[in-house]
């Protein structure tokens, strides 16, 4: 929320040249407003902020002074801007009192130090909802989906189970139509439990990560999605450089190649998957805790399958 509608309006400010007597005569005609602040604002004549006086140095400085003075500069926020830069300035500059200005420089009124303390405690439970997954504006339906009526809870869940019966369907049509290489060398179909299975972890572990992260990542989505490339393809690497032996001991070098090669495309594959899934979701408004494990599984399953029986028959056909 912006700043605007945290203010009081009502605040004492003064010229530089006023005295310390001049202070304590006018607050003394309005008392109930001075308890409000700790902290005396200093204008120019045309309303422009230009510093405090701590309450503190107030009163410890002689009559006669002037508050220019006892002028400290501290910055001020402006009324559009969001409610945690004014928390921010508080802790960076040890404020009790935040002042609030305009696009011009004019002082708009102040932040006081409950509503600072209030701004910073609901900050602190968004940031412990994200670090746990719980995304913007679905707390309610995170909770209704461990709390809530079987039926409910269903009703939520079934419509992504049903997007997986679909790509199952698929994934079955796609093995049908290898079935010529298939027979041809039964060996090739040894490998593609495992192949599906890594894949599926390897975009497990940035599906989890992303439902975790982008609730309070600032990072753009091509740089996090660049990073994620990149990750499955060392991922894939390492984990073809470990098969691409065995397979070769136990079968032939032209399978190996073909098992290694797919288990480094399916790295990259699924590492994007994982990510994109749960950034669509959120962007439409959905909890990714639904959809992004259901529906990123077997999109997945059925990337890593199609990119191995193509190689198949691109080496073997």
């Amino acid at each position: 929320m912006p700043v605007r509608d945290y203010l009081i309006d009502q605040v004492f400010h003064f010229l530089p040249q006023t005295t310390v007597a001049e202070v304590y005569a006018r607050c003394s005609k309005s008392p109930q407003s001075c308890l409000l602040l700790d902290t005396l604002f200093v204008t120019a004549e045309n309303g422009k902020y230009l510093g405090v006086v701590p309450a503190d140095c107030l009163l410890q400085a002689p009559a006669d002074m002037p508050l220019a003075q006892l002028l400290q500069p501290v910055p001020a926020v402006r009324v559009d801007e969001e409610e945690e830069r004014a928390a921010a300035l508080a802790l960076e500059q040890d404020l009790g009192t935040v002042p609030v200005v305009d696009h011009e420089g004019k002082l708009q009124g102040a932040i006081p130090p409950r509503v600072l303390l209030d701004i910073l405690h609901r900050a602190h439970l968004e940031d412990m909802n994200r670090f746990v997954g719980i995304w913007r504006n679905n707390v309610d339906q995170a909770l209704t989906a461990m709390e809530g009526k079987v039926w409910l809870r269903a009703w939520y869940r079934l419509p992504w189970l049903l997007v997986g019966v679909g790509g199952s369907i698929f994934a079955t049509w796609l093995m049908a139509d290898f079935e010529q290489e298939l027979q041809a060398q039964m060996a090739i179909a040894y490998f593609v439990p495992g192949l599906v299975y890594l894949a599926d972890a390897i975009g497990t572990q940035s599906e989890a990560i992303a439902v975790r992260g982008l609730s309070f990542s600032q990072t753009s989505l091509w740089q996090l999605w660049r990073g994620e490339m990149y990750t499955g393809l060392v991922l894939g690497l390492a984990l073809s450089g470990l098969v691409f032996p065995i397979v070769w001991w136990a079968f032939n070098l032209k399978l190996a190649a073909v098992v290694a090669l797919a288990l480094v495309c399916a790295g990259v594959a699924a590492t994007s998957v994982g990510l994109l899934f749960p950034w669509a979701l959120s962007r439409w408004q959905l909890d990714p805790a639904f959809g992004s494990g259901p529906v990123a599984t077997i999109v997945q399953d059925v990337l890593s399958l199609a990119i191995y029986l193509v190689m198949v028959r691109w080496v073997f056909g």
